[in-house]
């Protein structure tokens, strides 16, 4: 049996546009969700994708690889019992079982730090498949 000896920098920082990206989402509305992958060249966080206002929770989770991980946050916007609009920000670490290992230890090395950075979140989901990051979830968490 041969063992896969995986070396990892421990935390890589977020790029200055994921920040950025991570603002316009949090303050101006500008994104229902950001998508960030690990840019493997330059040892950081970037964004991958960013999904309008318009956009539905299912092209969230669409935009989300099959085969490997990925940071995200969603605005989560519900109204309350008592009729008030409210938004939660969620924070996604999405790595599903089919993932590569290398990617998974990657990802797993660089997420607290990564979402510190991100300042304003109010829930985490870890996820390995889709049925955890069904809609429902994010109600029952953020409610």
């Amino acid at each position: 049996v041969v063992e896969e000896v995986v070396s990892v920098p421990s935390g890589l920082r977020a790029a200055e546009e994921s920040k950025s990206t991570f603002s316009e989402l949090q303050r101006k509305k500008m994104h229902h969700y950001v998508v960030f992958e690990i840019d493997k060249q330059k040892l950081e966080v970037v964004v991958e994708k960013t999904g309008g206002p318009e956009e539905s929770y299912d092209d969230f989770t669409a935009s989300l690889p099959e085969e490997d991980c990925r940071f995200a946050v969603y605005d989560f916007e519900f109204v309350t019992s008592e009729n008030c609009q409210k938004s939660r920000i969620f924070f996604v670490g999405w790595c599903p079982s089919v993932a590569k290992v290398h990617s998974k230890v990657l990802y797993a090395a660089s997420k607290d730090r990564f979402r510190r950075e991100l300042k304003g979140i109010h829930y985490d989901i870890q996820a390995t498949d889709p049925t955890e990051l069904e809609l429902q979830v994010l109600r029952q968490r953020a409610t």
